[in-house]
Parts: C-alpha cells; sequence; structure tokens
C-alpha cells in the first residue's frame, strides 16, 4: 500500500446531510481489485468526522468521484513519459465517461480530500501556520496533523501567490498555488481544513517527525521573499526542500 498524506475540507455538521461515519481515517486499507484497478479503500459513502473548537464538522469521502479524478488526473499528466501503460488511453475515455455522468447527476458534489502519494506536496504548508501543528498519537505510530478555518487558509494562499508573483515567479510555481486556492473557494468559508500526514509520517523516525516545522519555513521563505530578500527565501525554501526531497523522489522513481 502506498504511503499517502490528505488534505480534507471539512463542512461544518449542521450544515451537511447525515452521512455514515467512515470506519477509518480515510487512510489506505486492503486492495482489490475494481473495474479500473486496484482499489486502496471502500467506495461506500460515508464520512470522517472531527471534533474541533467545540464544534462537529464532517468531510464526505465521495471515493468514486475522487477515483475517477485522480486516475484521469494521472492519465493526463503522465501519458508521455509511460503513465498510459498504467492507464491505457481506452480506459481512461471509460472513466472520463463516467465521470461526465456523475458531474451531471450530482452536480453540486465536490472533492473533499486530495490525496498525495508518498509526500506532501510544499505548496500545502502554506495554508497553514506554524502553531496550527499538531502531533497526534495513532495506533502504531505518531502522526502530524494542521487544522485551521478555510478563510484563514484561503487568505494565507492568497498572500503566498502575491508574493511569489511580485518576486518574478511565473506560472510554472505559481499555477499549482492558484489551483489550490480555487479548489478551497468551493467550500462554505466557515468549514474546517486539514492537512494530515496520514501515511506519509511512517517515513520518517519519530524524533525527526517531532521536529518537523515545514509550514514554519515554508512561511519563512514567503515573507523573506515579501521583504525582498531573495537570498534568505531560497535558503528557508532549499531546507524544507531538502527535508522532503527523499520521499518526494520515491514519486518519480520507477
Amino acid at each position: 500500500m502506498t504511503p499517502s498524506s490528505f488534505l480534507r475540507v471539512y463542512v461544518a455538521a449542521e450544515k451537511f446531510p447525515a452521512h455514515d461515519p467512515s470506519p477509518d481515517s480515510g487512510s489506505l486499507g486492503t486492495l482489490r481489485a475494481g473495474r479500473y484497478g486496484l482499489l486502496g479503500e471502500s467506495m461506500h459513502e460515508d464520512a470522517l468526522h472531527a471534533e474541533w473548537s467545540g464544534r462537529r464538522f464532517v468531510c464526505p469521502r465521495h471515493p468514486r468521484l475522487r477515483m475517477l479524478e485522480g486516475l484521469l488526473a494521472f492519465h493526463n499528466t503522465y501519458r508521455d513519459i509511460g503513465g498510459d501503460l498504467i492507464v491505457p488511453e481506452n480506459v481512461a475515455r471509460r472513466a472520463g465517461r463516467e465521470l461526465q455522468r456523475l458531474y451531471e447527476k450530482r452536480p453540486a458534489e465536490r472533492s473533499h480530500i486530495l490525496t498525495s502519494p508518498w509526500h506532501v506536496p510544499l505548496r500545502w504548508f502554506s495554508a497553514f501556520d506554524a502553531q496550527e501543528r499538531e502531533i497526534v498519537q495513532a495506533a502504531d505510530h505518531l502522526r502530524l496533523r494542521y487544522r485551521t478555518l478555510l478563510t484563514l487558509s484561503s487568505q494565507r494562499l492568497e498572500r503566498a501567490l502575491i508574493a511569489l508573483k511580485e518576486a518574478g515567479f511565473d506560472g510554472s510555481v505559481t499555477d499549482d498555488v492558484e489551483e489550490l486556492a480555487e479548489w478551497l473557494d468551493d467550500f462554505p468559508e466557515d468549514s474546517m481544513v486539514e492537512l494530515d500526514y496520514g501515511s506519509v509520517a511512517r517515513l520518517f523516525r519519530e524524533g525527526d517527525l517531532v521536529l518537523d516545522e515545514s509550514a514554519a519555513d515554508i512561511w519563512a521563505s514567503i515573507e523573506a521573499l515579501e521583504s525582498g530578500d531573495m537570498e534568505e527565501a531560497v535558503e528557508r525554501y532549499s531546507g524544507v526542500a531538502s527535508r522532503w526531497a527523499p520521499v518526494i523522489a520515491v514519486t518519480f522513481s520507477n
């Protein structure tokens, strides 16, 4: 099973239709064969539940929607470097037709969960403050997560985009951050956003995980950009990138 991290949007429970609670935290479970290959989680329409800041939140998993979107995203991104061997063109077309039917049947439905294999994308950290970092004791290992209000995440991503653009970075750097900000715009402002290291936490020694301050380092880099100190910005970003480089490299390995 592939270690994965998650970015989730939890909607206030009183604003969302009732969903059965998910039996797990959204991490990958037992692999089994499906129409589009191996499936790592249940296709049952349930939700993750969370208590935070005295309120109840739910995060619908929408597993079928996420599976189809993820399959097509992989095919479109990697088709020129061998991805079509994993997701052939005829399979992608079939998935595209099913996804279109799903959009037409449930036009208001959105993916509440982004999944990243092997690592946490560094742009995710720009949505959080270092003080929102939490160490959680899971059943067999430590887990690290950040939780915050969606409005704060959106404001931070907008600030990061301004800093990057004013520093002269082009779309190759800013597009992914902008896409993340647009994804958050689809949800109510009083939602809760969670970055969960998930099973990626197991790739680090517990001592290294406890000392991981990736969000703080990313924001130190952004603040250096804002002050015009490019040398400091590069140094702080390089530090966090180096920390994540070994696991990020696995994502692109054979």
